[in-house]
């Protein structure tokens, strides 16, 4: 980054709130005060560097929080979390800030080149990699303990003292949006760049797909209701029906793949580079330097993260599947001992048994999968 964000003024004469943080009721003033100082202390000093302003409630209790940016801020912030912009010369490119003019309708004064969501993922990404430097616990809670390097919104909402962090609505463009999507009775395509704009790629990418998945059903619609309406007893065109479902099937995944392709090129997604991103919250290590960016964040030992999966992780996957297969052993003696009885009493009692063996399997089927995939998880964040 050419200019240091610790080394420029970020202030906002007009504060244009972004994102909502809500603490919980009856939050200790020590921890506000650590909190929203950490939010608008400079990067340099391990702070966000954004705007916060308290919302006060009808109840008078300051616990709802108004987080924002100067657009200096989330200019340098676009730089840091890497987005990619069209260009001049209509390439797409990282944007950097030192080369700003270059790239497509970006101007001091235009507050419009980040969007909406582009403007709120960057607060985010600032809020979540808050992370602790010298703090052993969250003021005025010494039950939270921290430790160098851990997430300090991520020890909030684990303690309870952060309820939730969410984006916050713009009514005006909410309601020029709702006019050009669904406000009126048209025929057309749905306005994907300005739904993108409002709520973010993968929102937009969503009602895309079940845009293009719509269209992509009518000749197969078209064609079966000739199937539908007459009962040919010629199997041979249903042959030729199913024959048709099947190409057409895949045809729809590979057009797709290419207009999903073309629409996250022109987005800048298809293009961001990953490999930069900061350590999840919830990502436990000692504070230190990562090797690849040069820049100081949590670091875990190779050695003992692949200790953990092949010591523990391996040998737990191991057990459940052989769990698995003796539970399954089990149902077929089950099954076998149902067919026996039913064959030995020919009775309305014994059919029902032959019922027994899939229900129970079910049941402890359902059970199983609720706790494996606990478990999963559990060894997956572990």
């Amino acid at each position: 980054m050419a200019e240091s964000c610790s080394l420029l003024d970020t202030s906002e004469p007009h504060f244009r709130p972004l994102v909502v943080i809500e603490l919980a009721k009856g939050t200790k003033e020590e921890t506000i005060a650590w909190f929203t100082k950490r939010i608008v202390d400079k990067k340099g000093n391990g702070g966000a560097q954004l705007l916060v302003k308290p919302l006060l409630t009808e109840d008078g209790d300051e616990n709802i929080y108004l987080v924002g940016a100067s657009h200096l801020r989330l200019l340098l912030g676009a730089e840091a979390v890497g987005l990619v912009k069209e260009c001049n010369d209509n390439s797409m490119r990282t944007f950097t800030y030192c080369s700003r003019k270059t790239f497509k309708d970006f101007a001091d004064d235009n507050h419009d080149f980040l969007t909406m969501a582009e403007c709120q993922y960057i607060i985010k990404h600032e809020l979540e990699n808050l992370r602790a430097k010298d703090e052993k616990i969250i003021p005025g809670y010494p039950q939270a303990k921290l430790y160098p390097g851990k997430s300090i919104v991520r020890r909030l909402l684990t303690s309870g003292i952060l309820v939730q962090i969410f984006p916050l609505h713009d009514r005006e463009e909410l309601k020029k949006l709702r006019h050009s999507w669904y406000g009126r009775v048209k025929v057309g395509y749905q306005p994907l760049d300005e739904i993108r704009c409002y709520f973010g790629e993968t929102i937009a990418l969503y009602f895309g797909f079940l845009e293009y998945f719509t269209f992509a059903l009518i000749p197969m619609a078209v064609i079966g209701i000739p199937y539908y309406v007459f009962a040919w007893e010629d199997y041979d065109k249903y042959v030729m029906f199913a024959t048709f479902n099947l190409l057409w099937s895949t045809v729809i995944l590979e057009v797709w793949k290419r207009i999903c392709a073309i629409m996250t090129y022109r987005w800048g997604t298809l293009l961001m580079k990953r490999q930069f991103e900061e350590p999840r919250p919830g990502f436990r290590g000692v504070l230190g330097i990562n090797p690849v960016t040069g820049r100081e964040e949590p670091v875990y030992s190779s050695i003992r993260r692949q200790i953990r999966i092949y010591l523990v992780s391996l040998p737990f996957v191991c057990l459940c599947l052989y769990f698995s297969l003796y539970v399954m052993m089990i149902y077929f003696d089950l099954e076998q001992w149902a067919l026996d009885y039913h064959e030995e009493n020919e009775s309305n009692f014994s059919s029902l048994m032959l019922y027994v063996p899939s229900i129970i399997y079910a049941v402890v089927i359902e059970i199983m999968n609720r706790l494996y995939r606990y478990a999963a998880e559990f060894l997956t964040s572990w």
